[in-house]
């Protein structure tokens, strides 16, 4: 009788053992933030100091008098709305205007503006 409460007791101990949780795998550690040359920052900068500013904030981070906050746009947002005045599949335009014109011209300088508005402002 000993040797059959014996072998339930190890049959339970190893039943539990098996059926022990696996454990979780660590969560996805957010992407570390891009680094952008200072020159290409500083182009950028220059870039939407002479032709964004005039309804954009001078301060990105800020709505401006007919445009809005700019701080953060991506690539993509970037060549659909300056270069065709389009939106990137899927995006909520932050207000409704259409004030904004394309500007072409700036295709060569769409990194330059993407470097210095993903750049944390002093």
């Amino acid at each position: 009788m000993r040797h059959i409460a014996l072998i339930s007791v190890l049959t339970l101990v190893a039943a539990g053992a098996l059926a022990a949780p696996k454990p979780q795998p660590a969560a996805p550690q957010p992407a570390a933030p891009i680094q952008y040359a200072s020159d290409l920052i500083a182009r950028g900068q220059k870039v939407y100091r002479s032709q964004c500013i005039a309804c954009h904030n001078v301060d990105p981070r800020k709505p401006g008098s007919q445009g809005p906050d700019v701080f953060g746009s991506s690539r993509v947002l970037l060549e659909a709305r300056v270069l065709t005045l389009n939106y990137p599949p899927g995006y909520t335009p932050k207000r409704m205007t259409k004030n904004m014109r394309a500007l072409p011209y700036l295709k060569n300088d769409i990194p330059a503006l993407e470097a210095f508005l993903n750049t944390p402002l002093p």
